[in-house]
């Protein structure tokens, strides 16, 4: 026995060394504001993103990711936390993070992963969790940007996209090779205000860019909480430019008025959006080449997303926060040679609120009860997991009291043909009302038919649902 008791303790050694060694590098790739309608893999002609796609191309698309709170801090913490906004405590983008609660890096760090976080971070507080991390304070800026790195603040000189990604890249060269790395590897673009580099500052200038189907829609047929929000292009885009604009070296619009205008700042904006997002899919192909040649791409799990959707000029709209499916649906395409089949493609549901549980199982670390999301691994492998949900639960808490947005707060459902939304009045909001939109007949969503005798029906079962996931996800009162 005396014998025994080495050989084992020797064993266990070599088998904990043996599976630290056959654990996967994850790389989480994430952008803010990049709509599923300005990336090509999903099949779109207002954008060529190749280095994108080609994630998704040797691994698996999801044509049917979404957000569960569309607001960069609000996500943010629910891809560390695992969790939806009202129990990870991330609200609105003014609250502060609390980063001594539970996080998958932590998880992660516990188990023997190295971890880094580099690039935008806007959560307020430091990171914690990360062995290295090196993030811009708040927004940051996208020339000459200002870095934190591990608590000290540097200028760096040059564009964002290209130092966060420098970084990125001298962090993996730097790190211990003997263990596993988990990097969080996230870009400032296509976040306004849209700076491009100036390789990429003329393009399209002499070209229209295509306009999105629903345009011009004027909102007549939406609820009235949906009328009375603020966020159109036409406002918020001279808001910006007299804020800006001059800072930025930008066109005055100078007397265009109506139509002439609405177009004219359209096509400022959607080619500035393009621009800064050309520089996002160079130095993402330029990291992927990166990994391939320092022998890490087959053992390395890359994940791109953004943090939430974005209106491109859809319905005449200019940033998130709604639920249409410009500002819920976000891109997610995953690479991991060694479980996923190149060229898959999947129609099930992913919320961002899954990717801390499937980071933590593919790094073979145990899924912590209280998180809230699913391992997507079982999709990854081609599998159909059991139970998968059919619907999906969605809250914006925000109030609408600053500048550039006037978006009143609500919940609600989407399932494969139809979307419940609740707007709720607060004490700082009056407005109020209930939408259903019809998602087969009316893609579009240019039509609320809550009010539609024929729908009554639908209207019972999908608040049943309401509060079906209110009560699983115990969301409480508001």
């Amino acid at each position: 026995m005396r014998n025994f008791l080495p050989l084992l303790a020797s064993l266990l050694a070599i088998g904990s060394i043996c599976s630290a060694a056959t654990r996967p590098n994850i790389v989480y790739i994430m952008t803010d504001d990049h709509a599923t309608q300005m990336m090509s893999a999903y099949n779109t002609l207002r954008a060529s993103t190749p280095n994108l796609d080609r994630i998704g191309e040797e691994g698996i698309v999801f044509r049917n990711s979404f957000c569960t709170n569309s607001l960069c801090a609000p996500a943010r913490a629910t891809l560390l936390t695992g969790k939806y906004s009202h129990k990870n405590g991330q609200l609105g983008n003014r609250d502060i993070f609390d980063g001594s609660q539970q996080t998958f890096p932590k998880l992660l760090q516990e188990a023997g992963y190295q971890t880094a976080m580099i690039g935008k971070w806007h959560l307020k507080s430091d990171p914690t969790g990360f062995d290295y991390w090196n993030i811009l304070p708040g927004q940051g800026v996208y020339v000459n940007p200002v870095l934190i790195e591990m608590g000290e603040r540097k200028t760096h000189e040059g564009y964002v996209t290209d130092i966060i990604t420098d970084f990125a890249i001298d962090w993996v060269k730097g790190r211990d090779p003997e263990k596993p790395f988990m990097l969080c590897y996230h870009h400032k673009a296509p976040h306004a205000q849209w700076v491009p580099s100036a390789e990429h500052d003329s393009l399209w200038e002499e070209e229209e860019i295509l306009y999105p189907e629903n345009y011009n829609d004027d909102e007549s047929g939406r609820a009235q909480s949906v009328q009375d929000a603020t966020n159109q292009l036409v406002p918020d885009m001279m808001n910006r430019w007299r804020a800006f604009g001059a800072a930025m070296n930008k066109e005055d619009p100078g007397d265009r008025q109506g139509q002439e205008l609405k177009d004219w700042l359209y096509q400022q904006y959607v080619k500035d959006y393009m621009r800064v997002m050309v520089s996002v899919d160079e130095n993402v192909g330029r990291f992927m080449d990166f990994l391939k040649e320092a022998g890490l791409d087959e053992d390395t799990v890359v994940i791109y997303t953004a943090d939430n959707g974005m209106f491109i000029g859809d319905h005449g709209r200019f940033d998130k926060r709604l639920m249409d499916e410009e500002s819920l649906r976000i891109p997610l395409v995953i690479r991991y040679p060694k479980e996923i089949k190149a060229g898959s493609v999947t129609d099930l549901y992913s919320l961002n609120v899954d990717y801390a549980p499937t980071i933590l199982d593919l790094a073979g670390v145990a899924i912590p009860k209280d998180m809230q999301g699913r391992s997507l691994r079982p999709i990854l492998r081609g599998e159909m997991p059991r139970g998968w949900r059919t619907s999906l639960y969605y809250h914006y808490y925000e109030h609408p009291d600053f500048q550039f947005q006037d978006v009143p707060p609500h919940y609600g459902i989407r399932t494969d043909r139809y979307k419940l939304i609740h707007y709720y009045p607060t004490e700082k909001v009056e407005a109020s009302g209930w939408e259903l939109l019809d998602l087969k007949t009316d893609p579009q969503e240019l039509k609320n038919q809550y009010r539609n005798p024929q729908y009554q029906y639908v209207v019972k079962d999908l608040k049943k649902e309401i509060e079906r996931w209110r009560e699983k996800l115990d969301v409480g009162p508001n």
